[in-house]
């Protein structure tokens, strides 16, 4: 959003601030005797110090653990503009902002962790620290499966978020999201709700993905944002809200533990490894979408195999039904798709097939998957 629209949406209530603040004022001075004289409601509880630039004393009630997990992970939380190509008028080649998005610092090397989206197809981009600075920033890889990025950049005395373990998550306790909703205008916003379910299962294309659902506010700008527990570590990255109407509080995370070793194969490969099968499937959904029909529920039907993947070299072939790898049933594309994301590269797995009318068990090495897919 630029500065111009940025204006023209908060103007009017500027101006209704500034009349609230000159009639409030004149009723202030009217009656500010009257209200010195009252007794205080209550007396103040024990005080502690706030540490920060506006250092404070607070009582124990305000400094609550949403107080202090802002405090610990709110600075390391970034925005990242996202810039692209563009022709003007004049066609000229143009660097134009094509959105925010906000990252976490994980690493004092300057690694950021974030969403895909908020940095996909981006020419440049620009991050914006919590201390004030702008820093240039480059996309070190990405995973659109899991929707999840790494940027680097070269800056010195960063502050770093801690990283949690999402699976000793609790449903109902605290969770805390710090991101930059509707833009920089906005950064550092922290909202609080709770951990509304662990292990929310959602199928999105052909994949199945293990989420955090919360209820605390996660709006665009907060994606790549942190999600925090009340003892101040991250727990999740977000990155999905359903926005329907009618539909209030329902947000999603990315678990930690399930980012931690993709953001770390990034760093250390530049991308994901993830183990290779080497065939198309269909189920009885997926067919229906192209035109085809499955007669079964059971297994996804094999309708391609690269002739040089682990599947050809195994014997599978077109026509078969794949009915489980590793004594796990696969009777969708994304229980397929997962299972196999479960297996590292070189790992062995039985794979039972059905073949004209028979079940047969196959011994299949998995491989990696080559860089082009």
């Amino acid at each position: 959003m630029s500065w111009k629209e940025t204006y023209r949406q908060w103007a009017p209530f500027f101006v209704i601030a500034v009349i609230g603040a000159l009639i409030g004022g004149g009723l202030v001075m009217a009656y500010g005797q009257k209200f010195a004289e009252k007794p205080p409601a209550m007396a103040l509880q024990e005080s502690v110090v706030i540490p920060g630039a506006n250092a404070t004393n607070v009582s124990e009630a305000r400094n609550t653990a949403i107080v202090r997990a802002a405090q610990a992970v709110g600075p390391a939380v970034v925005g990242i503009t996202n810039k692209a190509y563009a022709r003007d008028f004049f066609n000229r080649k143009v660097v134009v902002e094509r959105g925010t998005g906000s990252g976490v610092i994980f690493d004092k090397r300057g690694y950021i962790a974030t969403n895909y989206h908020v940095v996909e197809e981006a020419k440049e981009i620009v991050v914006s620290l919590a201390d004030g600075r702008t820093v240039d920033g480059r996309v070190l890889g990405v995973d659109p499966i899991t929707d999840l990025a790494v940027v680097k950049i070269e800056a010195d005395n960063l502050p770093v978020a801690a990283l949690g373990d999402s699976d000793s998550l609790l449903v109902g306790e605290p969770a805390i999201a710090i991101g930059n909703p509707l833009g920089l205008e906005f950064k550092g916003s922290v909202t609080a709700g709770v951990i509304s379910a662990v292990n929310r299962s959602l199928e999105i294309g052909e994949r199945r993905f293990k989420l955090i659902q919360t209820d605390a506010a996660i709006n665009p700008g907060n994606s790549g944002g942190a999600l925090v527990n009340a003892d101040g570590v991250v727990i999740g990255i977000n990155s999905a809200k359903i926005a329907k109407e009618g539909v209030e509080g329902i947000g999603f995370s990315i678990p930690i533990n399930t980012a931690r070793p993709i953001l770390q194969s990034i760093i250390d490969k530049g991308r994901v490894v993830r183990s290779y099968l080497g065939i198309g499937v269909l189920d009885k959904n997926t067919a229906a979408r192209y035109g085809y029909e499955l007669t079964t529920d059971q297994g996804v039907y094999v309708a391609k195999v690269d002739a040089q993947g682990p599947a050809a070299k195994a014997g599978l072939r077109i026509g078969d039904l794949v009915l489980s790898i590793n004594g796990v049933a696969t009777n969708t594309v994304a229980e397929l798709r997962g299972t196999i994301d479960s297996l590292a590269p070189g790992s062995r797995a039985d794979v039972v097939l059905q073949r004209g009318g028979r079940n047969i068990t196959v011994n299949i090495l998995f491989e990696e998957t080559p860089a082009a897919q």
